[in-house]
Parts: C-alpha cells; sequence; structure tokens
C-alpha cells in the first residue's frame, strides 16, 4: 500500500473511490455511504477543497430564548455534542428576565504581519517605515479598490522590534479593516504587494507576510444577568465559586474554555467560518498576559444577582469562503437575521457566554454529568443495536437507571425484544 498517488486530484469522483477502496478495504455499503450527498453537492464540494471523495454532515440544531441587544433571535448550532444546544437555550431562557445578552463588536480591524530580517540598524529601518506610511498604506489599498469603496481597507501600521536567540527582527503590522469579511485573503494579498517596498525603505529581507489569528483589534464583548430569583442563590454562589477555580488554576481555565468553545464553534460552523481561526485567537487571548486565563467573568451586582461578562478576539464574516458557497451556511445566516459581520461577533459571544454559565450552573450543583448523560442515551441505545422505536425506549430504561453505557443497552435491548416475541 502506498499513499502516492499519481494525479489523484485529476480523477473523477468514482475513480477516486475507487483507489481508496483498494487501499482501504472498504465495502460497498461503505462506499455507498460515501456517495450520498445532502445539501452539499459533489461539485460544490469539489470546488471549496481538494481531492473530495464525499462529504459528512453535523447536526444542525436550533437554540432557542436568545434576546441579543433587544433583539428575538434564533441561534443555529452544528455540533455533534448532546446537551450543548439545550443548554444554551436553557440559559438565554434564564436570562430573558433581565434583558437578555447585551453585545458590542469592535470594527473589523485584521492584522498582517510583514517580518523582515538582516536589518543593519532597526530602530533607523522602524522610523523610516512610518515616514513612509502613507505611501505604504497607499499601496496597499489600490490592490483590493472594492475594499476601500465600502469603507474599509489599510488603516494604520506599526512597527515592533523583537529578539529571538540573539538574533533581532522588525515585524511591521498592517490593519486592515475587511468590513464584513473574516479579512484572510485581502489581509494576506495586501501583505505581500507592500513587502517589496518595506525591503527598499528598511534594506531588510522579508520573510513571512501573513495574517495574525490573534485579532485584537476585533474584540467582541456580551455581558448577561442572571437574577437569583431566577436561577437561585446557590446557583449565584456555585457559578462564582467555579469561575473563582478557572481564575487561579490553568487546568480548570482550559476546559471552562472550552465549555465557551463548545457554543462558539457550533455558531462558526454553522455560518461556515473559520472556527480553527477563532479558536486559535480566543486562545491566545486568554493568555495574552502569560497566564491563561478564563475568557469570561462572573460577579454579583449590588441587588445580588449573577452578572456574567465575556470578551474575545471575533475574526467571522458574511462574504468570501463557505460563508457564500455552502448552502447550509446561507441558511443558517438567514435564520440568524444578521446584516453585517458584527452582528454575527454579537450573537457568537452571547452563545459563547449562555454556554459557559450553563456549564458552571451544572457543574456546581447537580453535576454536569446528570443532563448530558441523558441527552446521550440516545447515542449508546443506537450503538448498541437499536432502531427505529427502540432507540427512544432503551434510552430512556438506561437513562432513568443511570447506567448509560453500551453492556447495559444491550441487555436492555435483548429484554425488549424478548418481550414482543
Amino acid at each position: 500500500m502506498t499513499s502516492s498517488i499519481s494525479k489523484f486530484y485529476e480523477k473523477n469522483l468514482d475513480e477516486r473511490l475507487k483507489v481508496v477502496r483498494e487501499l482501504a478495504n472498504l465495502d460497498l455499503e461503505e462506499i455507498s455511504s460515501l456517495k450520498k450527498y445532502a445539501a452539499l453537492d459533489f461539485d460544490t464540494a469539489n470546488r471549496m477543497i481538494e481531492n473530495v471523495i464525499g462529504t459528512t454532515q453535523l447536526p444542525v440544531g436550533i437554540a432557542t430564548n436568545f434576546i441579543i441587544n433587544g433583539k428575538e433571535v434564533l441561534v443555529p448550532m452544528a455540533l455533534e455534542e448532546p446537551s450543548v444546544v439545550a443548554a444554551a437555550s436553557k440559559a438565554a431562557g434564564n436570562a430573558r428576565a433581565s434583558g437578555g445578552f447585551q453585545a458590542k463588536a469592535d470594527e473589523p480591524v485584521m492584522i498582517g504581519q510583514i517580518q523582515l530580517i538582516n536589518i543593519k540598524d532597526l530602530n533607523l529601518a522602524a522610523r523610516s517605515i512610518n515616514e513612509k506610511k502613507k505611501e505604504i498604506l497607499d499601496l496597499a489599498n489600490s490592490k483590493d479598490p472594492t475594499l476601500v469603496s465600502f469603507g474599509g481597507g489599510a488603516k494604520d501600521l506599526e512597527t515592533r522590534i523583537l529578539t529571538h536567540n540573539g538574533k533581532q527582527m522588525l515585524v511591521v503590522h498592517l490593519y486592515v479593516d475587511v468590513r464584513d469579511a473574516m479579512g484572510a485573503n485581502a489581509v494576506n494579498t495586501m501583505a505581500e504587494a507592500i513587502a517589496p517596498m518595506l525591503e527598499e525603505i528598511s534594506g531588510g529581507k522579508v520573510c513571512l507576510r501573513i495574517l495574525s489569528n490573534l485579532a485584537t483589534r476585533r474584540i467582541v464583548k456580551a455581558k448577561a444577568v442572571w437574577k437569583k430569583d431566577e436561577i437561585g442563590e446557590d446557583a449565584v454562589e456555585g457559578v462564582l465559586n467555579a469561575y473563582s477555580l478557572a481564575v487561579i488554576d490553568p487546568y480548570r481555565a482550559a476546559t471552562h474554555n472550552k465549555g465557551i468553545m463548545n457554543g462558539i464553534d457550533a455558531v462558526v460552523i454553522a455560518t461556515g467560518n473559520d472556527w480553527r481561526a477563532v479558536e486559535a485567537g480566543a486562545h491566545a487571548y486568554a493568555s495574552i498576559d502569560g497566564r491563561y486565563k478564563p475568557l469570561t467573568k462572573y460577579y454579583k451586582d449590588r441587588n445580588g444577582d449573577l452578572v456574567g461578562e465575556i470578551e474575545l478576539p471575533m475574526a467571522v464574516g458574511l462574504v468570501g469562503g463557505a460563508t457564500k458557497t455552502h448552502p447550509i451556511a446561507k441558511i443558517a445566516v438567514k435564520i440568524l437575521g444578521v446584516k453585517t459581520s458584527k452582528e454575527l461577533a454579537e450573537v457568537i459571544a452571547a452563545v459563547g457566554l449562555a454556554q459557559n454559565f450553563a456549564a458552571l450552573r451544572a457543574l456546581s450543583t447537580e453535576g454536569i454529568q446528570k443532563g448530558h448523560m441523558k441527552l446521550h442515551s440516545r447515542n449508546i441505545a443506537v450503538t448498541a443495536g437499536a432502531v427505529d422505536d427502540e432507540i427512544e425506549a432503551v434510552a430512556k430504561v438506561i437513562s432513568d437507571e443511570s447506567k448509560v453505557n453500551v453492556a447495559r443497552a444491550k441487555e436492555v435491548l435483548e429484554e425488549l425484544r424478548a418481550k414482543k416475541q
């Protein structure tokens, strides 16, 4: 067996599947599954990425109860984990008594980095680049007049002198307002365009010229209040105690932030955005001061109600990429009713905060597993071999017994089928 396949990208679907079938020993049923397409057909998928042999689907659920900036919002979420959509919906419902979520996103400014090396006088180079700022920005903007016509484009730049292993380098940050795009293509194009000019000005050599996923100029914040009369004083204290551990312990903070990303990633994926970029930016931001910390914070207001806040970079868009090519992503955006990338970022932040609150409340009261395993029991029933009406019947028994495992599900399924005979 070899994975070196000559011109695999030139083969049609049947030819590709034939190769994969032979090398991976797939049966006809497995090949049939790969050839099943839903809204995302083969031709569209084949334009989106390389060497396509099929598509995979995630469940798309709707989180209900959200009020964001005074607007009622239905939130599509795409993910495989049970209890996440239900938890977000419940948390949003609990926040309705205080008006839901208030959110605000920065202007959509992304950062392009140009790394310059082999410079004799770094300080002189930095000054010279700043003196030529207008010419550099004009050159960058000449590469995307459409973006400029919408009010975006390169707006500013700054220089940074960095040292690694005794070697110094000059890094130029190009700040680009990308409007309603995520912005990677626009920023990368501009960074590459100005690289030769920066070499000439600095006398150095350009190495990297690429967007940064730590979008510190594109921060989104959201806030909500959960009334103690709505959730109970025990829940208020429980969330505060759980949050305290995340503040002082990176082991807990990592799981705390993973719970936030359960909600955030699900909306990012549903809308066809780059969840890897969002994840990278979020976790880098969580440790930006040198210590990994939670992306949310909680405290009590003067009434004793619980206040939750979230802050993180949010580089998402409504134009370009899968957002405009994936049919389900286009539907998800329509369901959300957002018109700008800032609005989308605000929704995503609110969902992340709701998800985090729900997790902390569950963890600090009855425990996370009670609700999670109740919903997970259906998956266990299917794994045990249950079909059709058997799935709910088996799931109910193992959930009620708190024995949500495949072995017990198989026993229940055998008992159920024996009674039918």
